[in-house]
């Protein structure tokens, strides 16, 4: 037996025969290391040419069907071992003989017959496992250190060490562990025999297509430029919310898993691991990161298109480390500047979006003042947008870092300083877009007619500008001291339609209202108030504060301002009038009731008639006037 062998040359060392001369050695140069070196290296060949003949393909048809590596583990070992062992006759000893000698012959057959073989099981693993070696579950490995052992390297290792480290693992994990385990093996005996490339053949088609079929399972298709601009908005954005969902699996998933699949594999050869997967994965990276490129090229993105382009932008970004990882190899580069272009093209068009938004605040033409005084449309979108733009202001942060602001009309110098918030370019360009929108609600405030509904329309727009601020990101860019600063503009407007809506109504008494007056000057004052408090209520029950918090603030004012004077002259005047009931009843309303009258101010429903079909005498101070149905 071949172990046997082995013994008989370590213990049996032939004894010099006393017929050997001097002479006879000299012309015969022998020594016993030699001689064990010679019988050790064909005992290898011996056992090696046992176990491959016996794997050989062409030889027998159940060995043609079955799997070395399936069948029996332990001969597996013992396969490799004898090729390995084959290897070290050839480069060793025999390759240093005669090249025709019959023994090199022998095992230069016997090695391309295990290589065969080898090539054989290499691919029925890799096809057979196609699901077990999917790259989620490659992916879940902690790191690309925690390769896992291969088969060659457990030769030290008993079948019940084996057992209790694969019975840990749940069983898709034992599964795909054996079968990567195996990979490494046959890959590497195949590399360090010198049949690395029929190895990497099989590789490279058998995962390239599990990798295509992946990203194409996750929706992702190769696109022209000619293909993305002629889409219907609707469709493209379907395919970018599509990519949105694909790309971080792809990236961390699929992407990483081939990498970690690819080192573990050839982790004999580094050059052998970087080819695989530049040539498994290259084409489908280019195709993935291809998307946001060409999305970025397109022409007729609008500004409302924006946020899918800054989703499109932050998905890139957010993934760059990883992609600068997992594609870090020289031969993968074109992949990083695909990405990296991704960005700039991407970026590009939220310029020209951000410049077309502005474009189209300022051109807004409309001349139709809005009812009531109430928010106007544009108010309402560019704040609203610009709300949703604050949401992306690290991303647009690099996006605008070095693009500054060019400003082709005069401004207030003091209206960039009023804010307390860090100076970011993002933080100026959004408060340039806000002060576009106020210097445009400035022109429209003019088309009405009424100067103190004009001022209203001015505090209820602003209002709604410094509420959006204060309830979303804008605020940390644009900083408390901007909203403070606006708010106090707010209620700067809210006294000049005071002053204008109520001044003659505060003019219709007289400005000491305990003096003592005639009879008849006090009739033609209650008649004065009566005709100015009936206009400016007519008039305001109309008008609309949209603000609750705002509203109550506006009719508290009146109300303090007018009910004490009005009462003073009421109590002090009202004994000697008339006590007639009706239209034409000098006083008409008592104090106590101006509050409720006041109530029904600014909620944008005219009821005009109210005054002078529910009108109050002297005679029933306690009459009631509430907002039915409010």
């Amino acid at each position: 037996m071949p172990r046997k062998g082995m013994r008989t040359l370590f213990f049996k060392s032939p004894s010099p025969s006393p017929s050997n001369s001097p002479s006879r050695s000299a012309t015969q140069p022998s020594s016993p290391r030699r001689s064990f070196s010679d019988s050790l290296m064909e005992e290898n060949i011996e056992i090696a040419q046992t176990l491959i003949t016996q794997w050989d393909s062409d030889s027998s048809s159940y060995t043609n069907i079955s799997s070395l590596f399936h069948d029996d583990r332990q001969e597996a070992r013992l396969y490799l071992k004898s090729v390995k062992d084959l290897q070290s006759a050839m480069q060793h000893f025999l390759i240093s003989q005669d090249s025709n000698a019959e023994k090199l012959i022998i095992a230069q057959n016997l090695m391309q017959s295990a290589m065969k073989r080898l090539e054989k099981e290499f691919y029925q693993i890799l096809s057979a496992n196609r699901e077990y070696l999917d790259a989620e579950t490659v992916s879940s490995r902690s790191s690309r250190a925690s390769a896992l052992s291969s088969v060659s390297d457990l030769e030290s290792e008993s079948e019940d060490e084996s057992r209790a480290t694969t019975e840990s693992l749940s069983a898709v994990d034992q599964i795909s562990t054996i079968a990567m385990s195996d990979l490494k093996s046959i890959a590497d005996c195949m590399i360090s025999s010198g049949y690395g490339k029929e190895c990497v053949r099989i590789y490279k088609i058998i995962r390239k297509s599990i990798v295509d079929e992946g990203l194409y399972l996750l929706g992702v298709e190769k696109l022209s430029l000619s293909q993305v601009q002629k889409m219907d908005w609707q469709v493209l954005e379907t395919k970018i919310k599509n990519w949105l969902s694909a790309v971080k699996v792809a990236v961390k998933t699929l992407f990483n898993g081939e990498r970690l699949l690819c080192e573990h594999v050839f982790a004999a050869s580094d050059s052998i691991a970087e080819s695989c997967f530049n040539e498994i994965s290259k084409e489908a990276a280019m195709t993935l990161f291809g998307f946001p490129e060409l999305v970025g090229k397109c022409k007729k993105l609008s500004p409302e298109k924006m946020f899918r382009i800054l989703d499109l932008y932050q998905a890139v970004s957010d993934l760059w480390p990883e992609m600068e990882s997992i594609f870090s190899f020289e031969s993968t580069s074109a992949v990083r500047s695909l990405a990296v272009n991704s960005l700039i093209k991407l970026g590009e068009a939220v310029r020209t979006m951000l410049m077309d938004f502005e474009s189209a605040i300022q051109k807004d033409s409309s001349k139709t003042p809005v009812p009531a005084g109430g928010v106007h449309p544009l108010t309402r979108y560019v704040m609203n947008y610009i709300s949703f733009l604050a949401d992306y202001s690290e991303i647009l942060g690099d996006i605008v870092v070095d693009w500054p602001l060019t400003i082709s009309t005069p401004l207030p110098e003091a209206y960039f300083g009023c804010y307390d918030a860090e100076e970011s370019p993002i933080s100026i360009r959004l408060a340039w877009l806000v002060l576009v929108l106020l210097c445009k609600l400035d022109g429209k405030a003019k088309l009405y007619k009424d100067v103190a509904l004009s001022y209203l329309f001015l505090a209820n727009n602003l209002q709604y500008v410094v509420g959006k601020v204060r309830g979303s990101n804008v605020k940390y860019l644009l900083g408390e001291y901007w909203v403070e600063k606006h708010e106090s503009k707010v209620k700067q407007y809210a006294a000049n339609y005071e002053r204008m809506g109520w001044s003659k109504v505060f003019a219709s008494l007289p400005e000491d209202t305990t003096a003592q007056i005639s009879s008849d000057e006090a009739k033609s004052y209650f008649k004065r108030f009566n005709a100015a408090f009936e206009e400016a209520y007519k008039k305001q029950t109309s008008w609309v504060v949209p603000d609750s918090k705002l509203r109550d603030e506006l009719k508290v004012s009146v109300a303090k301002k007018l009910v004490p004077v009005y009462r003073e002259f009421y109590e002090k005047h009202r004994v000697g009038m008339r006590r007639e009931c009706g239209e034409d009843s000098l006083v008409r309303y008592a104090p106590e009731n101006l509050d409720n009258y006041l109530s029904d101010l600014l909620y944008g429903a005219a009821s005009g008639g109210r005054v002078s079909s529910f009108s109050s005498c002297s005679s029933s101070p306690s009459h009631s006037h509430g907002r039915q149905g409010r």
